[in-house]
This record gives C-alpha cells, sequence and structure tokens, in this order.
C-alpha cells in the first residue's frame, strides 16, 4: 500500500515495543502486588522506555521521510520473568515466583499476548535517525526510575 505517495501529508509507521517509564513500569506492580513472573522458555518481548520513544518520535519528525516505519525498541529483547527479577532486585525485594505459562491464570487477552514472541530490532531507525537511546536496555531504564522513586520519597 503506498496511499503516502498520493497525499501531501508526510505518513510514517511506528511499530512500538512495550512501553514504560514512570508510574508504569515492573517495580510499580511489584509494590502494588499485581507483578507476575510468567515462565515461557524462549519467549522474549521488546520494550522502550517513554523518554526513548519520544526522542525518537522527535527525531522523525525533525527529519521527515515519507513511508519510512520506524521500529521503535530499545536493543535488548528480554524474558517477562527476567524483567520482573531484575525490578525486585532493584527493590531489595524477593521476585514473585515463576509461574509455568501451562498452568499460569490469566485472561484470554493476556495468554494470546504471551502467544509469541514480541522481539524488534530498532538498530536501522536509530542509525537513519543518528540516536543513541538513553536506556539501551530495561536494566538501565528501571535503575534510572528505581532512582527517581528514591528521590521522589525522600
Amino acid at each position: 500500500m503506498h496511499c503516502h505517495r498520493k497525499s501531501t501529508v508526510t505518513v510514517n509507521l511506528f511499530r512500538i515495543a512495550g512501553t514504560y517509564g514512570p508510574g508504569r513500569n515492573q517495580l510499580t506492580a511489584l509494590r502494588a502486588g499485581r507483578a507476575k513472573r510468567i515462565d515461557k522458555p524462549g519467549q522474549v518481548f521488546s520494550r522502550i522506555h517513554v523518554e526513548d520513544l519520544v526522542a525518537i518520535l522527535r527525531a522523525a519528525l525533525a527529519h521527515p521521510s515519507p513511508g519510512r516505519v520506524y521500529n521503535c525498541a530499545d536493543e535488548a529483547p528480554a524474558p517477562p520473568g527476567e524483567v520482573v527479577a531484575d525490578a525486585a532486585e532493584l527493590l531489595g525485594m524477593a521476585p514473585p515466583p515463576a509461574i509455568p505459562f501451562a498452568t499460569a491464570e490469566l485472561s484470554a487477552m493476556a495468554r494470546s499476548f504471551y502467544a509469541e514472541s514480541k522481539r524488534v530490532s530498532s538498530a536501522e531507525t536509530r542509525a537513519t535517525l543518528g540516536l543513541t537511546l538513553r536506556y539501551p536496555s530495561y536494566r538501565e531504564g528501571l535503575a534510572a526510575l528505581a532512582r527517581e522513586e528514591a528521590k521522589a520519597e525522600r
């Protein structure tokens, strides 16, 4: 489909990975008792910190390229349970127990979310836009969020 060629408006497609940031992350879920460590071997998801997503969007708007597809993700797809365990470590908490996917009590929507891995590379996007992500993986992103939340609590 090449409808962007018939338009005077610049059209781009942004494929956005799971987005996290202040108030919406595994640290928050752990504190609220909502975090689950679902274990499905081989399962990985791409993520992106909201600040890096905004940087990609701003760079793309500053340098229009009609019809371009931008993948918006960090550089480190990871299993969801690993992210929860790392977030728990940042908080000094024991991670919730791992639950095998086959026996996990999940809604139909949640179960469909785990139906396949969602791994995407943003290497081309970053190279095209000349960007270096502030948070190249969830590890840096969650650590920064934990520091910010600790400052806010003081």
